[in-house]
C-alpha cells in the first residue's frame, strides 16, 4: 500500500512538472516591410533594407519575372534573364506557339514553328476543317480539301439532303438527288399527303392521291361524317349521309332529345316526342319532384 501511494504521488509529481514546463519560443517574426518588398508591394521601403535583406529581395524579384516570362505575361523583362533561364522561357513561349496552331487559335504563328510542327499543325488544321465540312458547318472551307475527302463530303451532303427531302423539309433539294433518290422520296411525300387526307387535314392534296388512296379517304371522312352527325357536332354534314345513315343519325337525335327532355334542358323538343317518350319524360320529372320533396321534408324535421 506505501509503495502504491509513493507512485501515485511520483506520477502526480511528473504530470505537474510537464504542465509547467516553458513552451519553446516562436522564431522571431520577419519585419513587415521586408515581407512587403519580398512580395513586390508598393508598400515596400528599399532604403531601409539590410544587405541580406537587399539579397532575398532581389532574389524574389528575379523569381517573380522569370514566373511571368514563363508564363507569357506582358509583366516579363527579358532583359533580366540569364542564359539558363532565357532558354527555359524560349522553350516555354515555343511550346504555347506549338499548342495554339495545332488547337487552331488564331494567335497561333507558324513562322516560329519548327518544320514538322509546322506540317503537324497543318494536318490537324485540314482534319477539323474536314470534320466541318462533314458536319455541313457553315465555316468548312472546301478548297482545302483533299480529292478524298472533297469526295466523302458530297457524300455525306447527299445524305443529309436525301434524309431532309424524305422528311419534307424545306431545305430539301430535289435537284441533288438520284434517280432512285427521287423515287423513294415521291414515294414518302405521297404517304404523307395520304395521311394528312385521311385525318381531314387543311392541307391535304386530294391531287396527289391514287384510286385506291382515294377509296380509303372516301370512306374515312364518310365514318367521320357519321361519327359527328350521331353526337350531334357543328361539323355534321347532313347532305353527304347515305339513306341507312340518315336512319342512324334521326334515331341517335332522337335518343339525344329524350335525354334533354327528361333533364329539362333547353335542348329538348317536345313536338318531336312520341307517346312512350313522353311517359319516359314525365316519370323522370315525378321522380325529381319526389326526390325534392324528401330533401325538404328533412331540412323541415331538422330543429
Amino acid at each position: 500500500m506505501k509503495n502504491r501511494s509513493v507512485l501515485l504521488v511520483a506520477a502526480l509529481g511528473s504530470s505537474f512538472a510537464c504542465a509547467q514546463s516553458p513552451r519553446k519560443a516562436a522564431g522571431p517574426a520577419e519585419p513587415p516591410n521586408l515581407v512587403n518588398c519580398v512580395r513586390g508591394l508598393s508598400d515596400c521601403d528599399i532604403s531601409s533594407l539590410k544587405p541580406d535583406e537587399l539579397k532575398q529581395v532581389s532574389d524574389a524579384s528575379k523569381k517573380r519575372n522569370l514566373n511571368y516570362c514563363l508564363d507569357g505575361s506582358t509583366l516579363c523583362d527579358p532583359t533580366r534573364l540569364g542564359p539558363a533561364d532565357a532558354a527555359s522561357v524560349q522553350a516555354a513561349r515555343y511550346r504555347r506557339t506549338r499548342d495554339k496552331c495545332m488547337n487552331g487559335s488564331a494567335a497561333c504563328d507558324p513562322f516560329l514553328l519548327t518544320e514538322q510542327d509546322a506540317a503537324a499543325a497543318e494536318l490537324a488544321a485540314s482534319r477539323r476543317n474536314f470534320d466541318k465540312c462533314m458536319a455541313g458547318a457553315p465555316s468548312c472551307d472546301p478548297t482545302r480539301l483533299s480529292e478524298a475527302q472533297a469526295k466523302t463530303v458530297r457524300a455525306a451532303a447527299d445524305r443529309r439532303n436525301l434524309d431532309r427531302c424524305l422528311s419534307g423539309s424545306s431545305t430539301c433539294e430535289p435537284t441533288r438527288l438520284s434517280p432512285a433518290d427521287a423515287v423513294a422520296v415521291r414515294a414518302g411525300a405521297g404517304r404523307r399527303n395520304r395521311d394528312r387526307c385521311l385525318e381531314g387535314s387543311s392541307i391535304c392534296d386530294p391531287l396527289l392521291l391514287t384510286l385506291d388512296e382515294k377509296k380509303r379517304v372516301r370512306a374515312e371522312l364518310q365514318r367521320r361524317n357519321l361519327k359527328s352527325c350521331q353526337t350531334g357536332l357543328a361539323s355534321c354534314d347532313p347532305v353527304a349521309l347515305k339513306p341507312d345513315e340518315v336512319k342512324a343519325v334521326r334515331s341517335a337525335f332522337q335518343n339525344r332529345n329524350v335525354e334533354a327532355c327528361k333533364k329539362g334542358l333547353p335542348a329538348c323538343d317536345p313536338s318531336l316526342l312520341t307517346g312512350p317518350d313522353m311517359a319516359t319524360v314525365a316519370a323522370a320529372f315525378q321522380m325529381r319532384h319526389a326526390r325534392l320533396e324528401r330533401i325538404r321534408s328533412k331540412s323541415a324535421s331538422k330543429p
